[in-house]
């Protein structure tokens, strides 16, 4: 009797099975290739409009987003293994967590668009048009690194995609975003400049001395926030009077998005980049993000906040399960689908630390190139007078 009632059981779970694959069958060949989506309503400063918080997007832009996603998200885990090991060295800064923010907007801008950020940056290299395998390259110190190495996780760089980094200076590069903007209308070629900070870095002098410049003379340039809500391990309400990033521009309007739902950073870098073309000068755009790892490897990122509290997060907000959840929702793809794509992630980014780990390292006598313009002078100093160099 009770083999008989095991047996039935399990029929009956074979049953709700196949009826569950059928239910999801059905669904997909009913659904359309797109939908709309509501977000969590923007929030403006000084702004006439703000855009309203609905987007259509269609399937094959969803799985694009997700897949790009799972790429970083899987880069900076192995950059966290790579670390442990001790084959990357001095400071890292990873981006998990934050990744829907670098995909969002750069599924809005071109390559004629500048960006510039600071030191956590691995992800916005590779937005840029880079390798897996070249930006581990540049973390372990390889020659085909795009910085030979010699920059390591915080001076990431493609002039050529007009990525000018990787800033190891708390708001150094927003300055330079402002002069990105500058350069963007001097040759008017319809361009913008992205400087995104952090905001602890929101407390510098030099983002408000920049934001002056900028709506003095109109630049097309988005001052954007990623709001991770700690300033290395200090929490926003400690360290900011203000926490409202956004509208931290006085006299420059400014937008807030969900910096974790990916179409909400699409819609509103939409409205951002198009505010700016129109000539109507900078914005503030502050994207509220949460990072899981601490500031830095070295920082273990719960002295400061508990486990529960990042977990609480990746179980509710996070924007690669979020976008999971909303492709099987709409019937768009099986579960299983979307896991053989994280396989595939896997296999790349596992065949890219082969690569970069089997890459040529820097050569002793290269580590002085790139310093001086034209010609070398016949005496550089080293730490001694046998290691000097002398010509």
């Amino acid at each position: 009797q009770a083999k008989m009632l095991g047996l039935m059981r399990k029929a009956a779970t074979m049953r709700t099975s196949a009826t569950a694959r059928v239910s999801r069958m059905a669904m997909r060949a009913m659904s359309s290739d797109t939908a709309t989506f509501e977000f969590t309503p923007f929030k403006g400063f000084k702004l006439d409009e703000i855009p309203d918080n609905k987007i259509e997007a269609s399937k094959d832009e969803c799985i694009g987003y997700f897949r790009e996603m799972s790429k970083y998200r899987r880069f900076e885990i192995m950059a966290d293994t790579l670390y442990k090991q001790r084959l990357i060295r001095g400071f890292c800064h990873l981006y998990d967590g934050q990744e829907a923010i670098i995909t969002g907007l750069e599924s809005v801008l071109t390559y004629e668009d500048s960006l510039i950020t600071s030191y956590r940056c691995h992800a916005h290299q590779m937005s840029r048009g880079d390798t897996p395998a070249n930006t581990y390259a540049e973390l372990l110190g390889r020659d085909m690194g795009c910085s030979k190495g010699k920059g390591g996780s915080m001076h990431m760089y493609n002039k050529k995609n007009n990525f000018f980094g990787g800033n190891g200076i708390v708001g150094a590069q927003v300055p330079l975003g402002a002069g990105l903007a500058f350069a963007h209308k001097y040759r008017n070629d319809g361009g913008v400049s992205v400087a995104m900070y952090g905001d602890g870095a929101a407390n510098q002098g030099q983002v408000y001395e920049a934001a002056n410049m900028a709506a003095l003379w109109k630049l097309p340039c988005i001052f954007v926030c990623e709001n991770n809500q700690y300033g290395m391990g200090t929490s926003v309400e400690r360290h900011a009077f203000n926490s409202e990033f956004y509208t931290r521009g006085s006299y420059v309007p400014g937008l807030w998005i969900d910096g974790m739902d990916v179409l909400s950073v699409k819609k509103g870098f939409e409205f951002a980049a198009q505010y700016c073309r129109d000539g109507n000068g900078p914005l503030f755009v502050e994207c509220q993000t949460y990072r899981y790892h601490g500031h830095s490897m070295s920082d273990p990122g719960i002295s400061y906040r508990t486990r529960e509290e990042v977990q609480s997060v990746r179980k509710g907000r996070d924007c690669i399960e979020n976008m999971r959840n909303l492709i099987l929702d709409q019937g768009w793809a099986e579960a299983a689908e979307l896991k053989a794509i994280e396989k595939e992630i896997r296999k790349e980014i596992d065949e890219a630390v082969k690569e970069a780990k089997a890459a040529k390292e820097l050569a002793p006598e290269k580590l002085t190139e790139d310093i001086f313009y034209n010609e070398v002078p016949k005496f550089i100093r080293m730490i001694d007078e046998q290691t000097s160099l002398h010509q």
